[in-house]
């Protein structure tokens, strides 16, 4: 359920990524944050047209508002995943424009897309003209050779006249040869200021920044500088705590929504846990994505210790995470 417009609940989201950002990873970090806007792992359109791999569109009620990431570059399929999407529940459809692996730029999509506006253009018409759900757009600044500042303005105002009127931009090149997807987030450097003067080149449009942002006070400074949003990536993973529990408050100006202490927030996932073993999951498939939740405090190696290798047992339940927790405890 919505709590804000849509537009709102993007001045905080936390970025869609391959392994983590599951629909167990979006619940647990729903009960740090009401309001942040989620996104789910980035699923194929292939893999649900062609596939029919309507699994990996589960999601709870609890995690709205979330996003749908696909990735591809045929139109007509993208535009029927998002009609998938959208019949699924989903508040937003995004594409991938950013993604630099070699598995994502063999399918032809991902950042090797800032290649081809005029394809993403396409694209992102045709998945318009199919949902009644916003469109939206995550890229980089611009990939290989390219030069950002010639690239990136003719790419959004391309893109954004076949009907995108939000671009998250992360403020990195990407390197299509030479460098990993992990190197991809962190040699390249950040030109932040190009980003900014996207702003004023398009102000019609909302511009949310992404890359390299670690605590809550630079999102706090990034919006007041005038970026509609701000998108997380691994922080709000490894420091889920830091970024999200306070960020109703602090982002969004809800002076009453709760800021729950770390141990609440994971006795919370208790009866979330109880559900999914009930249904034949796993222990450790929920709490692998609560191991930074103690980030930085006393017990936190305990924590990390008792769940790592507690969760993976077979026929566990929640007592590990009670013993995970007096490890915590005792230490405080």
């Amino acid at each position: 359920m919505l709590t804000f417009p849509l537009a709102k609940h993007a001045r905080l989201s936390v970025a869609p990524m391959m392994d983590w950002t599951d629909r167990h990873c979006r619940v647990f970090h729903r009960a740090l944050s009401r309001h942040a806007l989620l996104y789910t792992e980035m699923v194929t359109a292939p893999a649900l047209v062609r596939g029919g791999a309507l699994h990996l569109l589960d999601h709870s009620e609890t995690e709205h508002p979330v996003v749908l990431q696909l990735g591809g570059s045929d139109a007509k399929e993208l535009a029927e995943a998002a009609r998938i999407g959208t019949a699924a529940g989903y508040d937003e459809i995004n594409l991938n424009v950013g993604c630099p692996s070699d598995r994502v730029q063999s399918g032809t999509f991902g950042a090797v897309l800032m290649k081809t506006p005029d394809q993403v253009a396409r694209c992102v018409e045709a998945m318009s003209t199919a949902t009644s759900r916003p469109v939206t757009v995550k890229c980089r600044i611009g990939v290989d050779d390219q030069d950002p500042h010639k690239v990136l303005p003719e790419f959004i105002a391309r893109v954004a006249a076949a009907g995108c009127q939000h671009f998250i931009v992360h403020a990195r090149k990407a390197w299509l040869k030479g460098l990993s997807p992990k190197e991809n987030r962190e040699i390249p450097p950040l030109d932040y200021d190009l980003v900014a003067q996207m702003r004023s080149l398009f102000p019609g449009l909302q511009l949310s920044i992404n890359g390299g942002i670690t605590r809550l006070d630079e999102a706090a400074a990034f919006l007041d500088g005038g970026f509609d949003g701000v998108m997380f990536g691994r922080a709000a993973y490894h420091q889920p705590w830091d970024i999200l529990a306070r960020a109703d408050r602090e982002i969004f100006g809800d002076d009453t929504a709760p800021v729950l202490d770390p141990a609440q927030a994971a006795r919370l996932m208790i009866p979330y846990i109880e559900a999914h073993l009930t249904g034949g999951g796993r222990l450790h498939q929920v709490t692998r994505h609560m191991l930074g939740l103690f980030a930085g405090r006393p017990g936190a190696r305990n924590w990390r210790r008792v769940l790592s290798e507690g969760a993976t047992r077979p026929g566990v339940g929640p007592e590990v995470l009670e013993q995970a927790l007096a490890q915590v405890e005792q230490a405080a």
